[in-house]
């Protein structure tokens, strides 16, 4: 009585063996009636055949299928129902295995997607990727602007990564791209290296490594770092204020500015794996690949499924192409003597009006039928001029257009353009070279006569004077009065015209 101990406490205790020990009896009866008695038996037949079951639709299926109007109330009971029988009775989970990581062992590559950061350049949406190298142990990262996940790009880009450290791993990881790998299986069961990248791996001394099929998490430490590579970027972007890039090139070092400041923090760790590492003794790999080509009658080369437009002095002549990650150089011996933009994709046709619209106006017959004459729209605004002249004057609508080309090919693509768009704009449009032309003239006359005006001279004794009226409390009708004199050179009540900015 003295502890404060209830009589019935005591008793139990004193009827145990042991004292000491606190026994509990489990609670297996039921309080209430089951509200799901109804619903369970199907729910865990329908559970076993299809595990993968949300509890939420579960319950919506079998509650639409009952004669009577169930509870939704229910649900969460259904809810806690259906999770229990997972733990107990639930399918087996995948297993993942923590690995250790050893320094300068593997260097982990993988390409990320830029296009949810929206980088512009010059307003202008610049979509691209990142070809992103990490080493797993001091999760050390570079990072170079691709434009897909080609060989090409994994040339440039190791060698970017390779010749930062100045040191090589022993192992280069990727996934199952067709930039490493290639199918030799219909079932997908193996696969096996590219000869190019065998190549690659073999210049540098590298050990070429994959994760298995359907496993990204296999290459974690890449993927994961994705992630958070693109949150570093978008600070630096809310921090520098604005997405836009006057160039790619000042793109490229804003990146390698995050990079930096990144890799600064992992220095510890990255001196082990440097130490573990071997030094570059190798020379650089061409960030190219080279292929003979013959220019043909019709001013194109092939390389590989693309067919692209040269200029026509080259017909008939053996060239060297330089394939990079975004351009074609053209050779002739030593000798530059073309630059192309490389096709995005494995197909069709790059063709470059410039190359070909002399010619065409040689033979304005044979625009007609030519094999790639959606090529030769290089705007959607070019293409809806010709649609206007097709409808106001068929016999001449190829004529005309290709004038419109030759134009443009002499005056530049965007300022033509801007002409269309002004001459299709208006209630009854004219399109044609001619009028183009005009507008062109027009423009450039406009802006030589704003350069040569005098600058605006601002005399603010004007302002001066409203000020000092609205501190003594006088009339705004006699600020002109005040205002007028012989340094008084602006009327407050009109506004000054301002050139607009071109």
């Amino acid at each position: 009585m003295k502890s404060g101990m209830s009589r019935n406490t005591a008793r139990k205790y004193l009827r145990q063996n042991d004292v000491t020990e606190q026994r509990r009896e489990p609670h297996t009866w039921r309080t209430r009636e089951d509200p799901l008695v109804v619903l369970w038996p199907q729910a865990e037949e329908m559970l076993r055949q299809a595990p993968e079951l949300e509890a939420k639709a579960l319950f919506e299926h079998l509650a639409a299928i009952q004669p009577e109007p169930l509870n939704p109330a229910l649900l969460r009971t259904f809810q806690r129902r259906v999770k229990a029988w997972r733990l107990k009775e639930g399918p087996e989970k995948e297993v993942f295995f923590t690995q250790e990581v050893h320094p300068g062992e593997t260097l982990a590559v993988d390409w990320t997607d830029m296009k949810p950061l929206g980088i512009t350049i010059q307003g202008k949406a610049l979509d691209h990727k990142l070809f992103h190298a990490v080493l797993p142990y001091s999760n050390w990262e570079w990072a170079v602007r691709a434009q897909s996940e080609s060989v090409l790009s994994l040339r440039s880009g190791l060698k970017a990564a390779l010749g930062r450290l100045g040191r090589v791993p022993r192992k280069l990881l990727t996934d199952h791209s067709s930039t490493a790998t290639h199918q030799l299986r219909r079932d997908g069961t193996r696969r096996g290296f590219n000869e190019e990248y065998l190549g690659i791996c073999d210049h540098y001394g590298l050990e070429p490594r994959v994760i298995n099929v359907a496993r990204p998490q296999e290459n974690g430490n890449c993927e994961s770092a994705h992630g958070h590579l693109k949150r570093r970027i978008k600070q630096h972007l809310l921090l520098r204020g604005s997405r836009d890039f006057a160039s790619e090139e000042e793109y490229d070092l804003f990146l390698i500015g995050v990079l930096e400041s990144a890799n600064r923090l992992r220095a510890t760790r990255v001196t082990e794996e440097l130490a573990a590492m071997r030094e570059t003794l190798v020379a650089d790999l061409p960030d190219y690949r080279e292929v003979m080509v013959t220019v043909g009658n019709n001013s194109t080369i092939r390389l590989r499924k693309q067919v692209y437009s040269v200029p026509s002095r080259l017909i008939g002549v053996k060239l060297l192409a330089r394939i990079y990650e975004n351009r074609i150089v053209l050779f002739h011996g030593a000798a530059e003597v073309a630059q192309l933009p490389l096709g995005k994709s494995d197909r069709g046709a790059v063709i470059d009006f410039r190359h070909l619209i002399g010619h065409l106006l040689r033979k304005p017959g044979a625009f007609a039928n030519y094999r790639w004459r959606e090529e030769l729209f290089p705007a959607p605004v070019y293409r809806a001029a010709y649609d206007h002249l097709e409808r106001s004057m068929p016999l001449e609508a190829d004529r005309r257009y290709l004038e419109i080309l030759k134009l443009a090919a002499d005056e530049g693509q965007a300022a033509v353009e801007n002409a269309l768009e002004h001459l299709l704009g208006g209630p009854r449009p004219v399109v044609s070279a001619a009028e183009a032309r005009s507008m062109l003239e027009t423009w450039r006359d406009q802006q030589r006569e704003w350069r040569q005006r005098p600058p605006l001279e601002v005399n603010l004794a004007a302002y001066d004077a409203l000020l000092e009226c609205v501190d003594d409390g006088q009339e705004a009708g006699d600020i002109t009065e005040r205002a007028s004199g012989p340094q008084a050179t602006m009327d407050l009540t009109s506004t000054p015209e301002v050139p607009h900015a071109n």
